[in-house]
């Protein structure tokens, strides 16, 4: 029962980061309906951008993990502005292909950057970690919990309690009614991609101290990120939040009472079952009409 409970501890953490990385790609998907397959190296991006900032610019650790969220904002705005926006209303298999070379060309820049070797980020947290009763945690992944949790309460309250937020799930309600009523959308293409990338990269800042940072990293997330998103079933905010905390408890699970090298497996497992059972997802929300 202790292991169990330990691995659930695990599980929280790890799912509230999977849970940013799976927002932020169900809000690009659904609202503008470009398969990202650049999430992953904008979760990398992230993890080099504390590694650039703490290490090498020897800037504060915290300062260094907001620097890389609004870096990947910035990168998302303009990754939406150069690459997407002179596509707007090419079919899906164009802008797939345009974001399948932009993830080549970001993971190729990285391994020219930064080299192939693997790359660590020190952190102000005690090597101790927190112990009660039977129980241990290090600070650093108590503190990646808090942080992510953090971070969903804003995407929660931007989508749902603001004006851009409101202008956002109209657009993807439907975009060209949305655009009558006078909503920019342009503006909230940009918006979404940006936020999207932010909350990519934010994923990768907490999770690229706690293990190490490669240019390869972005490749499992990228396929992580598209599994969150399926089981929670596209367009589905709430969907890829607990979609996260499936996929981790999944993975848990299995590297716990199976083998650490079935950790990945056992989440696509789960993946091929909600497809043959639920094609559409476990929370998926009704199409837009547009």
């Amino acid at each position: 029962m202790t292991e169990f409970l330990q691995h659930m501890i695990n599980m929280l953490i790890l799912g509230s980061t999977y849970a940013l990385l799976g927002i932020g790609l169900t809000l690009i998907f659904g609202i503008m309906r470009v398969v990202n397959f650049a999430h992953g190296e904008l979760y990398a991006f992230g993890a080099y951008f504390v590694y650039f900032v703490a290490v090498m610019l020897g800037f504060n650790f915290f300062l260094a993990l907001l620097f890389a969220i609004v870096a990947g904002c910035l990168l998302g705005a303009l990754i939406e502005f150069v690459l997407l926006r002179p596509m707007r209303g090419a079919d899906i298999d164009t802008t797939m292909l345009i974001m399948i070379g932009a993830m080549i060309v970001m993971q190729n820049l990285e391994q020219y950057v930064w080299g192939g070797v693997a790359k660590s980020v020190s952190t102000p947290f005690p090597e101790t970690p927190l112990t009660i009763g039977p129980f241990s945690v290090s600070w650093l992944r108590l503190f990646v919990f808090f942080a992510a949790l953090a971070l969903i309460g804003v995407s929660y309250f931007l989508i749902n309690r603001t004006k851009l937020g409101k202008a956002m799930r109209a657009t993807f309600q439907d975009t060209d009614t949305a655009s009558l009523m006078g909503v920019n959308i342009q503006a909230i293409y940009m918006a979404t991609f940006a936020i999207g990338s932010a909350l990519a990269a934010a994923a990768g800042a907490l999770l690229g101290p706690v293990y190490v940072i490669s240019p390869q990293m972005g490749n499992i997330a990228s396929l992580k990120a598209f599994a969150i998103v399926i089981l929670g079933g596209l367009g589905s905010i709430g969907g890829a939040t607990i979609g996260g905390f499936i996929l981790a408890f999944a993975e848990e699970m299995g590297a716990g009472y199976i083998s650490s090298g079935y950790r990945d497996a056992m989440g696509f497992l789960i993946i091929i079952a909600v497809l043959l059972f639920k094609p559409t997802g476990l929370f998926a929300r009704s199409e837009r009409i547009g």
